[in-house]
């Protein structure tokens, strides 16, 4: 088999690979937003007295973890727009991924809510705190230290799972790449150009969760 590596049209279609990278590191950061809202809410309500908000927490981890994020994607996408609820394929990217990453955040974080002490939420009851400052200000923060590294573990994952976002032509590296390619038929160029942007964007993330730990989750050394 001869073929001849030619990487002309990776090379003439690398400012959109680089805007396509800027669109996957957008869908990236609003999910993740998005999902530590889901996430730390979604702790606050599985532990509620309130027993059907509990019921309804369960419901959602359990059939979000259970299902693929590509069906996900879709029914928003697809589906929704049979209820009169239409949206273009970026705002759908960024809602189901922070939908998936939100499901696992809340196991994830209420791991570390249940490794606190009990007798430090006590103390915070008994010097006349209200169970949301305790849960604020006692609670949340050492949890997160604790559960930091994997909560950034599935957020690097959650940037790579934007790769799927393409099959609603949002706007990302994969579907740039896949234009570059269709246009081009150089895939092997195409798609190994674009497994070493990934990298580079993963390494990227994990630098800046380090730094970000580094700077509000380090103990304070006397």
């Amino acid at each position: 088999m001869n073929y001849t590596l030619d990487f002309t049209p990776v090379i003439d279609g690398l400012p959109s690979l680089l805007l396509g990278c800027l669109g996957t590191f957008l869908l990236a950061i609003c999910g993740m937003l998005l999902a530590i809202i889901i996430g730390i809410g979604g702790v606050a309500l599985r532990d509620a007295a309130f027993k059907p908000a509990r019921w309804l927490v369960i419901a959602f981890v359990e059939l979000i973890r259970n299902t693929p994020f590509l069906v996900q994607i879709f029914f928003i996408y697809f589906a929704l727009p049979l209820t009169g609820i239409r949206l273009d394929p970026t705002p759908t990217a960024i809602i189901a991924l922070g939908i998936n990453g939100g499901a696992y955040a809340i196991e994830i974080i209420r791991g570390g809510v249940q490794s606190i002490p009990k007798g430090q939420m006590e103390a915070g009851l008994a010097l006349g705190l209200h169970k949301a400052q305790v849960f604020r200000l006692i609670i949340l923060k050492p949890a997160l230290r604790a559960i930091y590294p994997s909560l950034t573990s599935q957020f690097v994952l959650l940037t790579l799972t934007t790769s799927i976002a393409s099959a609603i032509s949002a706007y990302e590296l994969t579907s740039v790449s896949q234009r570059i390619e269709s246009e081009s038929f150089r895939s092997f160029e195409v798609y190994f150009t674009v497994t070493l942007f990934y990298f580079v964007i993963s390494w990227v993330m994990m630098r800046l969760f380090a730094q970000f730990s580094a700077r509000y989750f380090k103990y304070p050394v006397k």
